[in-house]
């Protein structure tokens, strides 16, 4: 169930790269297990996994990777480093992004993207059974903390984990641990063991896309929570709790574990929202612009890169609409609704068609998201290249679409479309969120990974 032009799916996406607590999982996979008998029940509906409680903290006696039998690893003089992967994909015509991770040993790669489905590029994942983390295993807890699971496990010596998303897709599977082969940009190589899902039971929602297949093999969730890669890596001592991406509509750009590289300048930074919506990276309450007309009240802003396109909640998306229209209007040549292009719910055509999203400059104003208050506030400007595409068609369609309509309960989502080509850092240490335009996301940092 792969990230397509589906708004529906779009908007409950789990968290591409970043916003769901949940590790990662690949739901092609067929492990040494005990089908749970929840899985020919009757599924219950279940709440997503972004609206439950970030999961509980466990004391420092807690086994630190979360796999049973492991140890803390001994004190290094090696400070932390950073793991870079390509990122492949884009908004438009693909609708999803991926990252490549090697797992296994030997290890094979698997791409891994925001959201499950029935089919994938790649053999079948198959561990063995000493694979398998137990029931009483701390990230175990975790996870059924994060994802609502009722009723513990019906075999302790797995932790069996079940997720019903809000177009009624699912997976069911099971927590594993395996090594993960990771090349550092201090040029080492590791292979940490790390937890992760395996689903063997797979339910394709309507929005799936054609024939419930996807371009993936499974999921990457990279939250703060204790369940997540990018906390194991930290307590582990591999890198820091800092995880960042830049993304670009030229098909390939990055995303990175750790704080190396990141910019020591540059960077615009505000400080994380402790009242962040439903375990959302947030930065807090935004005044929206296009131009210099606000775009009514300052309201929440969560960042979401596993959803391809920004969603406002109605009043601000009515508000966005009028100042489109402005824009149309005092345009020297003149625009008209294209209704026959369905890609988006609202396109546009000129005298001839656009070859590139740059062309629409010369039509839009660009939007800022204002955030802090005072003389010096934080400023996000998002071009029109950043909340329209170009079609196949050549036409043009806002991609800001209408969040009420799918259920988001009016949260404002920024998603991958407004964060193309800007370097956006979510740095858990400091507990802050910074963002930075560049030239462009193609250019790959050092000791990227890539498939072996």
């Amino acid at each position: 169930m792969g990230r397509r032009n589906s708004p529906l799916r779009q908007a409950i996406a789990m968290a591409v790269l970043l916003a769901a607590v949940f590790l990662a999982g690949l739901p092609f996979c067929s492990a040494d297990i005990t089908p749970s008998p929840r899985s020919v029940s009757p599924r219950k509906p279940r709440s997503l996994p972004w609206q439950q409680p970030s999961p509980p903290d466990f004391p420092s006696t807690a086994v630190p990777n979360g796999i049973a039998g492991a140890r803390r690893p001994p004190p290094s003089s090696v400070p932390p480093s950073s793991v870079v992967f390509p990122v492949y994909g884009n908004v438009y015509p693909d609708g999803f992004y991926y990252v490549s991770i090697n797992i296994g040993d030997p290890p094979k790669p698997y791409f891994l993207d925001i959201d499950t489905g029935s089919d994938g590029p790649h053999p079948l994942y198959r561990p063995a059974k000493k694979r398998l983390v137990p029931c009483e295993d701390p990230l175990c807890t975790a996870l059924h903390e994060s994802t609502n699971h009722e009723g513990g496990c019906e075999i302790p010596e797995q932790c069996d984990y079940e997720i019903e998303y809000q177009d009624h897709g699912s997976s069911i599977g099971v927590l594993l641990s395996d090594s993960f082969a990771l090349r550092l940009t201090n040029s080492s190589l590791t292979q940490p063991t790390l937890a992760f899902g395996c689903g063997y039971d797979q339910q394709a929602g309507p929005s799936s896309g054609a024939n419930g297949r996807s371009a993936t093999d499974g999921v990457l969730g990279l939250g703060n929570g204790k369940v997540s890669i990018l906390s194991q890596l930290s307590e582990l001592g591999i890198c820091r709790s800092v995880v960042g991406h830049c993304l670009s509509r030229q098909n390939v750009g990055f995303m990175f574990f750790g704080e190396n590289v990141v910019p020591p300048r540059s960077v615009t930074w505000i400080p994380m929202s402790r009242n962040a919506a439903h375990g959302y990276y947030s930065p807090g309450v935004a005044g929206v612009y296009s131009g210099k007309q606000q775009l009514g009240v300052r309201q929440a802003v969560v960042f979401d890169s596993g959803s391809s396109y920004t969603y406002f909640n109605d009043q601000l998306y009515q508000s966005l609409l009028s100042a489109v229209s402005i824009d149309i209007s005092k345009s020297k040549t003149p625009l008209k609704e294209a209704p026959e292009d369905k890609a988006l719910p609202h396109c546009w055509k000129g005298s001839r068609p656009f070859k590139s999203v740059l062309d629409l400059r010369k039509y839009f104003r660009p939007l800022t998201l204002s955030f802090g208050i005072g003389k010096a506030p934080a400023l996000m400007e998002i071009p029109p290249e950043n909340y329209f595409i170009v079609t196949r068609q050549g036409n043009a369609c806002l991609g800001i679409l209408n969040g009420d309509e799918v259920g988001l309960g009016g949260l404002n989502v920024i998603g991958d479309i407004s964060m193309q080509d800007v370097m956006v850092v979510y740095d858990n240490e400091r507990q802050r969120i910074g963002w930075a335009r560049v030239a462009g996301c193609g250019r790959l940092p050092k000791f990227a990974n890539t498939p072996l």
